[in-house]
């Protein structure tokens, strides 16, 4: 019993060391005024942590690919400075940091299988609020010029006034600075896409963009 009660209060202890640990460590290599620590230098706890690695498992949150192995301060510089947003093409290949790939169109891709969406690079998830208006997406396909072309630029942007847009991008943009995605169309030609126009639209609520 003895013994029982004295490795549970070493278990007890283990884990308030670790807990206040991970409180030192929240902003590594930071100083209270954001200036790099001087514990980089002096053997404290951050050296300890580049001399680790952290390998992660299933973490598409963060970009990162099962079993890809990350020093503990690349983990850290990671989450301090952000993961910005990446606006691609559906269906091109993923890049290795990208995460989740959200599809701000209109339409699913025609003649895929819903269920290989995710498969074929298309999107993860459907966010349709971001997209044109079916009228509006007409528009922008049959733009001949760059008088047409600003006049779907500027509809688009009146669309995107709305309040569960307004409230999308907000979300958005937060969460750039949090982890890893990506937002996309299907167009070639991503200046003669709506994508350009929104990728705008998430810097000016403050998103962090590649």
């Amino acid at each position: 019993m003895g013994d029982r009660g004295g490795g549970a209060l070493d278990a007890a202890a283990r884990h308030e060391e670790l807990t206040q640990g991970g409180s030192q460590t929240a902003d590594l290599g930071s100083s209270a005024s954001g200036e790099p620590s001087e514990r980089m230098a002096d053997g404290g706890i951050i050296p300890q942590l580049t001399r680790q690695t952290l390998e992660l498992q299933e973490c598409g949150g963060l970009g990162l690919s099962s079993k890809h192995i990350w020093t503990r301060m690349d983990l850290a510089e990671r989450m301090r400075t952000g993961m910005p947003i990446r606006v691609v093409r559906l269906g091109t290949p993923r890049s290795r940091a990208e995460g989740l790939r959200l599809g701000t169109v209109r339409r699913p891709p025609r003649g895929v299988p819903k269920a290989a969406y995710a498969s074929r690079n298309f999107y993860d998830v459907w966010v349709p609020s971001l997209a044109p208006s079916a009228r509006l997406v007409k528009q922008g396909l049959q733009a001949a010029d760059e008088r047409e072309w600003r006049a779907y630029a500027r509809r688009y942007r009146a669309e995107m006034k709305r309040p569960e847009a307004v409230r999308l991008l907000a979300l958005l943009a937060a969460l750039s600075h949090r982890t890893s995605f990506s937002v996309g169309c299907y167009c070639a030609d991503e200046t003669r896409c709506h994508r350009s126009i929104l990728k705008g639209l998430l810097k000016e609520h403050g998103a962090k963009l590649a």
